[in-house]
């Protein structure tokens, strides 16, 4: 039987997650919004072959308050359909993933601006299926509240169906382009999709040939129940917070198991938790420079992030005493139960988990690469997950650092790539080209 093979996404929207990351030594403080390091960074990691570079977007500042958001490196950042497309140019294998919401935007848009970014880049385009889980983004489009959180996801569902209906507007040989006869397209491969729900209303068609990929790749992130299982009807890879690899162990079998129950192939999915890498050439030197970055992060944005994730606001919390019951709110249910359960587990205090999240709390390998690449293949051969989205600590060192030192001990062991298997994102992830399920092939 051949090895498993990790596969890997780099987590690029903010450049870093930590909220100290812009303030390390020799760190780039304007990553974010400067296209000449983001550009060697991304053909760095095409160099490592990563899957894929992956920006989650934002529709708004992040809910906090001012005297957090002021220390915060993500307030401003390239619209990812802009940059990706600017990026496709200085790249050939690497795929590219944005995040699409389905709350605050139209399927058409949608399904023309990811069929654009696949034809534009030979079929490496991915959408990150969001239903947005800020509710300062609904005062950005007119809306007074936000859509509740059960609510959102029955909206994604139908959303799913329309941008996938409206990308087999065409079948694949419908542009003949017959210069003689002056036929442009078999009008009969056209598909008008006419679609009318409980939420949406599209007549299609798309005005755009069907993308290379057939769909740009499917990418869910989310851990709620409501999104395992859009995750499992519709996702072909999933970035999940990562927790133990027991935990990862749970959500691995639960959504494989659900993909089965409904007839998809459980291989057809690849289960990517977000990791935060901090690669030294001994452990404690690792640890140092952890040590080093946490210390950057001010309590002002620590206990901000926390009320973010929280839904609640934190500020006025007993920093040193336990964390107090949480209500549910319309916040992502996946993030603060996560925060509960991690207070609970070791015991922290509200500093101590404000700070742990105001750098990055969730799964961390920080360590050399033999440790980390033994951790990595741990998660991979226990099936906690098929690979991981990579965060990186600063930048560009962090990333520098995992490509040269982690990659080739992962190579070593014949668990990650050394060339691309293919040209398009479907094909090194090992996924197959959807079917138009208007027309036959």
């Amino acid at each position: 039987m051949a090895q498993r093979q990790l596969k890997l996404g780099a987590f690029m929207r903010p450049i870093s997650i930590h909220t100290g990351a812009w303030r390390y030594p020799g760190a780039w403080p304007d990553a974010n919004f400067n296209f000449g390091h983001i550009k060697q960074l991304i053909q760095k990691l095409e160099a490592g072959k990563f899957d894929a570079f992956f920006m989650a977007d934002h529709l708004a500042v992040l809910n906090m308050p001012v005297n957090a958001l002021k220390r915060s490196h993500t307030v401003t950042s390239f619209e990812p359909f802009t940059l990706l497309s600017a990026l496709s140019a200085v790249t050939e294998r690497i795929g590219l993933i944005a995040t699409g919401s389905t709350t605050f935007d139209e399927p058409y848009h949608v399904a023309r601006r990811f069929a654009s970014l696949d034809h534009l880049s030979g079929g490496r385009a991915g959408w990150n299926i969001v239903t947005t889980s800020n509710p300062d983004a609904a005062l950005n489009f007119g809306l007074d509240d936000h859509m509740e959180h059960a609510e959102r996801y029955k909206r994604a569902r139908e959303f799913y169906d329309v941008v996938t209906g409206l990308w087999d507007s065409f079948a694949d040989d419908a542009f003949v382009r017959d210069v003689e006869s002056g036929l442009f397209f078999d009008p009969a491969k056209m598909h008008v999709l006419d679609h009318q729900g409980k939420y949406l209303k599209v007549r299609g068609p798309l005005n755009i040939a069907r993308p290379v990929q057939g769909w740009p790749l499917i990418v869910q992130a989310g851990a709620s129940e409501d999104g395992k299982q859009l995750a499992a009807e519709t996702a072909e890879a999933v970035f999940t917070g990562g927790g133990s690899l027991a935990d990862g162990q749970k959500l691995y079998a639960d959504i494989k198991g659900r993909m089965e129950k409904i007839g998809r192939d459980p291989e057809h999915l690849k289960i990517l938790p977000g990791a935060f890498v901090v690669v030294g050439d001994s452990v404690d030197e690792a640890k140092e420079k952890r040590a080093l970055l946490d210390s950057r992060v001010h309590y002002d944005s620590a206990i901000a992030s926390l009320s973010v994730i929280l839904g609640t606001d934190a500020s006025g919390f007993d920093p040193d005493g336990q964390l107090p019951d949480i209500p549910e709110t319309n916040a992502s249910k996946s993030g603060r139960q996560r925060m509960v359960d991690l207070a609970r587990r070791d015991k922290l205090t509200v500093r101590q988990l404000a700070q742990r999240v105001g750098g990055y709390g969730g799964l961390s390998f920080v360590g050399t690469a033999k440790t980390i690449a033994d951790q990595m293949e741990e998660w991979l051969v226990g099936r906690g997950s098929d690979g991981f989205n990579i965060m990186f600590p600063f930048l560009p060192a962090g990333l520098d650092d995992f490509v040269d030192k982690v990659v080739p001990e992962l190579q070593k062991r014949g668990i990650f790539r050394k060339e691309y298997e293919g040209a398009t994102l479907r094909e090194n992830l090992g996924l197959p080209r959807p079917k138009n399920r208007f027309f036959e092939a």
